[in-house]
């Protein structure tokens, strides 16, 4: 029988070994001369034993800090990326007793100068791992390129770039999630004339597209089931409520068989306003993330369904994924960490934690 893992110390394995402690260190970790004889003698003991080093006290004694960064968009409060940063910030507090730094450095979303400027920042503090939202592909791909270079292993956060050599993504599985969306938007009405797909003017450059994958799960679904369905993209300026209404105005509000609009991003309650404004009830509207003013909408019925996830659980869990992979050389289990998709509706969105 094995002893209590909690009362075996490295003390108990040197003198069961017969060797010195110094032995049972270098065995542990790794490192220095140790004849084969005692090596197989130590381990021999640490298995009888069921001795389990305390690496985490190991590597906090050794005063080496490691610094992660995550380049995330800037947000105000009640925005999709608050969530992202309040589980940083909590991953933040735990792996700082191992002597781990998290430090974000935000860009504006919808300008790739802000976006490249926040990775030459990162890359330039030589950082031991990094987590990224990539909004940008090309640049993206410039960061990856400098960062394997390097030796510093990156994950993703919230959308991915498949050949861009990361070692984790930690998200929702995009293509999936769109799929289901175009499920959830037809599911049990007549065949839709035409679909609205609301998406933000950026990716009218190309430059930066994040829900790309999403909106092609999305229009598989359609011509796989609905081939004869219209799919019209109408693209409007967050920063520019006036320009909203008249974009909308001028494709949907000229519907006059039942609207059917879906958004691929955390900003459904755009178009919920615009919905109420104008008194349209005859809509199927499907967005996501459970963001405050999209569940508003979700309550009085203007949005039918939101797709959600907790982006700060997938942030919490990437940090210290990350800190695991730096501190112990801890392999990730999975390369591709999809978070669940959680479907809510107005009856079961007061119960969403």
């Amino acid at each position: 029988m094995k002893a209590e893992i909690s009362k075996v110390t490295i003390n108990d394995v040197a003198k069961a070994a017969g060797v010195s402690k110094g032995t049972v260190d270098r065995v542990i970790h790794n490192r220095g001369e140790v004849s084969r004889k005692s090596r197989e003698k130590v381990l021999r003991v640490i298995d009888e034993l069921g001795f389990k080093p305390n690496l985490y006290a190991s590597l906090l004694a050794s005063q080496k800090e490691r610094t992660i960064c995550c380049i995330i968009p800037e947000c105000r409060p009640g925005e999709f990326w608050s969530m992202t940063r309040k589980g940083i910030q909590e991953a933040a507090a735990i792996v700082s007793r191992y002597g781990v730094k998290v430090v974000c450095a935000g860009f504006d979303q919808y300008s790739v100068d802000s976006f490249r400027m926040a990775c030459d920042s990162v890359v330039s503090m030589n950082p031991s791992g990094v987590l990224v939202a990539p909004m940008f592909r090309d640049e993206t791909m410039r960061l990856a390129d400098s960062l394997s270079s390097s030796g510093i292993p990156f994950m993703f956060l919230d959308s991915k770039i498949d050949d861009a050599g990361y070692l984790a993504y930690f998200g929702m599985p995009m293509y999936e999630s769109g799929y289901l969306c175009a499920d959830i938007l037809t599911g049990g009405r007549n065949i839709p004339h035409k679909v609205y797909v609301v998406r933000i003017s950026r990716d009218k450059t190309g430059l930066s597209d994040p829900t790309a994958a999403r909106r092609a799960g999305f229009m598989d679904f359609m011509a796989r089931h609905y081939p004869e369905t219209l799919i019209e993209n109408v693209f409007i300026d967050p920063k520019d409520a006036a320009s909203i209404y008249e974009r909308l105005d001028a494709t949907v509000g000229r519907e006059k068989d039942g609207r059917f609009v879906v958004m691929f991003n955390s900003r459904i309650h755009l178009v919920a306003d615009y919905l109420s404004v104008k008194g349209f009830h005859d809509c199927r509207v499907v967005g996501f993330d459970a963001l405050e003013r999209n569940v508003a909408a979700l309550k009085d019925g203007t949005v039918y369904a939101l797709i959600a996830q907790h982006t700060d659980r997938q942030a919490l869990d990437a940090v210290n994924a990350m800190t695991d992979h730096l501190l112990l050389g801890t392999p990730v289990a999975k390369r591709d960490n999809f978070i669940q998709m959680d479907i809510l509706n107005r009856y079961n969105c007061d119960y969403y934690l």
